[in-house]
This record gives structure tokens, sequence and C-alpha cells, in this order.
């Protein structure tokens, strides 16, 4: 009993609960089998249970209490029953001859679970031969389970706790990282220690336009149910910024007073990178975070050493900007100090282990054709365990948040993007329009000509109209179609309701209706005005997919 005690003490979970008591009670009884069983709205729940095959677990668990015999009379009278044989069972619970043959046991003892004077359920222990109970043993289990009842009742409190920040985490966090054009990704989160489940520890894989990707993570200071929330309220900020196609320095100005009007003691870490498959560059800020590991096709492996800005709440704008030139078939490796740091490493250590874990990794590792994005994903996960098993070998005993974010860039073909300049004049909407027929040809995308030829015109007129020169226009080929118009000027385009009188106003509806989506980004001598449109079924490689990151969680 005192053994019994000190163990259920420090047992968490419900199943930790029923194991400590399987470890001490079964052995010395001869027992083989044991099985927890609660009531809740008339319906037995089976909370944890040893020695019990699925199929028997799986019938008796969300039952009627009135069709278990046992429980119900066991509840009702709050006396424990104790049937010495098969025999004694069926002629006592004829009804139960269903179950007693999917786990034919021989004999049983069934307790009550009391807690604070209220029966919660029933404990049985179970037996594969007959036998008979002396006085001595069933006080000594009918003690036990008046013990037990406790340590349960704490532990599915426990249970409610956990699934509950498990579920905040996982609304929290991207349940699906997209796969893009550009990009492939894997992500993991590991809470802090055994007990916390919630953290302020995030990533994030945004689209932009052009089929450019931001790449986020970050680490809001602490853990926690507060920082948890905070950590949600920055990740929506940060994608509601990345909408407006603000570079990284921009957006952390922002960033930055919402951290500061959260609080003196609210800080926050993060990394946020831009990566132009085109350009292929990576332009990226960093707020008091570790820099990004990049993984060249060749295996060398680069840490760029730049100094970050102060975290985000505590630092001053302007923030630095940095670019990164990127070759074809690349990886970008993100983490959050929890990972490369402990009390035994620092962080320039850890930093120095991860390059050297997906430095061997990539020796190891083929890159895979860039069409079968199934095989890609896989290999980054299998990246994503080998480096979280390398770092965190004992995730339980960490004592803060961990997060990694593995990123495997494409760049654009240069035959998939085509370019001109237009001159700023009525005549530009028809040569644009040319331009449009004869390279949608070259591609192949003729079904495309009608509506891409409306979106340039209205586009194209616009500036004629409204803004100014110089006067350009890229097309790009990809899962979509992408077309842009650049200009000399900071004006705005907005959408406005026409009345049936106007004459004009209708232009940005129609560029709504013929495209998936549509928007503006800001360069710094003028802006660019973009629509994509869905490529028709067999003219491309295929639509974006999904990845699952439940397992990031």
């Amino acid at each position: 009993m005192g053994e019994l005690t000190v163990a259920l003490a420090e047992a968490v979970t419900s199943q930790d609960v029923a194991e400590v008591f399987a470890k001490h009670v079964l052995a010395p009884f001869g027992a083989d089998g044991l099985m927890f069983i609660v009531l809740e709205g008339g319906r037995t729940h089976v909370v944890a249970s040893v020695g019990y095959p699925q199929e028997f677990l799986e019938a008796i668990s969300g039952t009627p209490a009135s069709a278990s015999a046992p429980a119900l009379d066991v509840v009702r009278t709050r006396v424990p029953r104790f049937v010495e044989s098969g025999t004694e069972f069926l002629q006592r619970y004829p009804t139960m001859r269903g179950l007693w043959e999917l786990a034919p046991k021989e004999a049983w003892a069934f307790l009550p679970l009391m807690v604070s004077g209220r029966v919660l359920g029933m404990c049985t222990v179970s037996f594969g031969h007959p036998r008979s109970f002396g006085d001595e043993e069933r006080t000594l289990l009918t003690a036990l389970g008046g013990l037990v009842g406790q340590a349960l009742e704490r532990a599915r409190l426990y249970d409610v706790e956990h699934a509950r920040s498990q579920e905040l985490q996982r609304g929290l966090l991207p349940r699906m990282l997209p796969r893009l054009p550009a990009t492939s990704a894997a992500a993991r989160y590991l809470p802090a220690g055994r007990d916390e489940d919630v953290g302020g520890d995030w990533y994030d894989l945004i689209p932009l336009s052009a089929d450019r990707v931001a790449l986020v993570i970050g680490d809001v200071m602490g853990h926690g149910i507060t920082e948890a929330a905070m950590m949600g309220r920055l990740r929506t900020a940060v994608r509601t910024l990345a909408d407006l196609e603000m570079p990284p320095d921009e957006l952390f100005i922002h960033l930055n007073d919402l951290v500061s009007d959260l609080g003196e003691d609210s800080y926050a870490t993060c990394l946020y990178a831009v990566f132009d498959p085109v350009a292929r560059t990576c332009t990226y800020s960093l707020a008091g975070h570790p820099p990004p590991v990049v993984v060249h096709p060749d295996g060398t492996v680069r840490i760029p050493d730049v100094s970050p800005d102060p975290p985000l709440g505590a630092a001053e704008p302007p923030f630095d900007s940095h670019q990164l030139d990127l070759p074809d078939e690349s990886l970008i490796v993100l983490c959050t100090d929890g990972l490369v740091e402990s009390p035994t490493r620092d962080v320039d250590q850890g930093l120095a282990q991860l390059r050297q874990i997906v430095s061997q990794a990539a020796a190891h590792t083929a890159y895979f054709d860039p069409d079968d994005e199934d095989s890609d994903v896989r290999r980054l996960e299998d990246l994503c365990d080998t480096v979280v098993s390398a770092l965190l070998p004992d995730p339980g005993q960490t004592n803060d948040d961990a997060g990694l974010l593995i990123v495997h860039t494409r760049c654009t073909d240069a035959g998939d993007v085509a370019s001109c300049g237009l001159p700023e004049g009525p005549q530009a909407a028809g040569q644009a329009r040319a331009y449009v027929r004869e390279r949608l040809h070259v591609w192949g995308l003729e079904e495309l000509v009608p509506a891409t030829e409306l979106l340039v015109s209205e586009l194209v007129g616009n500036v004629v109209r409204h803004a100014k020169g110089p006067i350009r226009m890229r097309l790009m080929r990809s899962h979509s179609l992408t077309c842009e118009v650049y200009d000399g000027s900071l004006t705005t385009p907005r959408m406005r309701r026409a009345t049936y009188t106007d004459e004009g106003g209708r232009g940005l509806q129609l560029v709504a209706a013929l495209s998936r989506r549509w928007g503006a980004r800001y360069l710094d001598d003028g802006k660019c005005i973009w629509t994509e449109q869905d490529i028709p079924h067999g003219d491309a490689s295929g639509e974006p997919g999904l990845v699952n990151a439940a397992s990031a969680v």
C-alpha cells in the first residue's frame, strides 16, 4: 500500500495510473487483467486498461450503463463484487455472455472507485483462472479501489486539460503546410518538458504573388497558455501584413509596434523571409532570432554571419534587411533557440551541431525529382525527424519550446517567364494584347487568351489613365498563369461600387471576376498590379496540394 501510494502520486495520466496499479497489484494477487471504467452520461467509458484485447474494449466502451450488469451493480450499491469462476459469472450475468467470450477471464474483483463520497466508476481486476477470495484479500482489494479512485480522478482532470491544450496548440499552428510551386516544406513543434503542451513558438509558410513564398518562424518568450495566445495574435498579424506584400524590414516595424502594445514584459523573436523563385533570392530580417541555415544542392552548408536586431518589443526601428542568393534545389532550415540551445549547449554550439547534421543528411540523401512532390515531402519529414532526434534526444527533459521548419526551394525556369516593355500611350494596351497572344500560344495556353487579353487591357489602361510610366508587363507560367503590370506610380488601385449611370469604375470588378486572385505590391520605384488565373487541367504540372502537419504538434 505504501509503495502504491508513492507511485500513484507520481502518475500523471489515466494510463499512468493503470500501469502503476498493474505493476504493484496484479502480480501479488496473480491477476492478469485490469480495467478502469467510468460512467458519463449514462454510458460506460474505458479510460485505461491492461491485459484486455482491443476488440473487447471497443465493444464495452460507450455502451449504456444498463447493458453492463457488473458496473450497474457496483455503482448502484457502492459494494464490491467478487466472482470466483466463469460459471458463476454467467449465472449472475447471463446477458454478458457475448462480451465474456471476447475476453474469457475466469475470476473477477469488481471494485467501486470512490471519490469524495461519490462513485466515479468501477475498477475490474481479472484472473485467467478460477480462484476464491479470502476475507483479507477482499478487504485489501476494496481499500486499493478507494486509493486508486482518487489518483484516477486527478489523472482524468489532467487528461482533459492535456487534450484541451493540444487542441489549442493545433488551432494556433498551421494544420497544413501548403505545397506550392516554388517550395515544399515540413515542420515540427515540441513543447517544453512533459507537462506543457502549449507555448509561444510558431512557424508558417505563406504564398505570395508571382510564386514568391514567405517563410516565418518565431518565438514568444516563455511558454504556457498566455504565450500561446500571444503567439496566435502575432501569427495572424504576420499573415495579414504578408498579404500587403510588405518587405521583411517594413513588416517588422508594424509587428514590433504590436508586440510593444501588448505590455512591457512582452517580447518575441522572429525571422521573416521572402523567397523569390524568379530572382533566385531570399530576403529576410532577424529580430533576436537564430539565422537561417542554407544547404546548397552540392551539400555545402552556409549560416550567414549577420547580427540580428533586438527582439520584437525591445527593438527600435529601422530593421536591417539581408539577402541570400539561392541556387535551384536548395534547403532553408529555420529553427527557434529551444532546438539549438540547452543548459549544456549555447546557441552557437547548437547551430554548429545543426549545420553538421544537415550537412551529413544532405551528403547521404539524393535530391529527388522536383515533379515528385510526395517523395520530396517525405524526405523533408525524415530530415526533420533526424534533426530533432539528434538535437533533442529527450524532449521531455527540455525547458524551452522548440520549433523547426525545413523548406525545399525550387527556382522558376527561365522559359516560364516572359516580360516586355510597353509605351506610355493608348497603344500600350494593344501591344500588351499582342504579346499575350504570342506568348500563350508558345506555352500552349490558347484557352486563356481571351480572358488574359481583357485583364492586361484593363491593367495597362489603368496605368495609362491614372498612373505614369515606365510600363512593363511580365507573364509567368507555373501551377497558375500570373500576369503582372509594372508602373512608376505609388497610387493605390481600389475597387469601388459603380452606379448605373457611371461610365467607368467597373474595371477592377472585371479583373476580380476573371482571375483567381489579384493584388498589388509596392517597389522602391513604383508598384506592380498582378493577377492569377487557373491553368486548364493538363496544361500544368498539377494543382497545389497540402501537406499534413498534425505530427508537428
